[in-house]
């Protein structure tokens, strides 16, 4: 018991320490996890820009019909002073 112990309280000290060990630490914890992550959020924003690439700009003009005419004709004019 005492042996788990203090390999417990060497690996804390380590940890505590030890930058080298930290970032070995994390990267077997956490790092192989963050890299896959990051890049599947890659891939996805590239099929995205490919999306975007490929559509273009369009647009759709609609030419007004003369048999609905608007009754507004304008509106009111109102002064106005800029603040600065």
């Amino acid at each position: 018991m005492k042996l788990v112990f203090n390999i417990i309280i060497i690996f804390l000290f380590l940890i505590a320490f030890v930058p080298v060990f930290r970032r070995f630490v994390f990267h077997l914890l956490v790092g192989r996890k963050l890299v896959k992550e990051q890049e599947k959020m890659y891939r996805a924003q590239q099929k995205y820009q490919k999306q975007r690439a490929n559509e273009g700009v369009r647009v759709d003009n609609v030419p007004p019909d003369p048999q609905q005419s608007s009754r507004f004709g304008g509106g009111e004019y109102i002064d106005y002073e800029e603040v600065k």
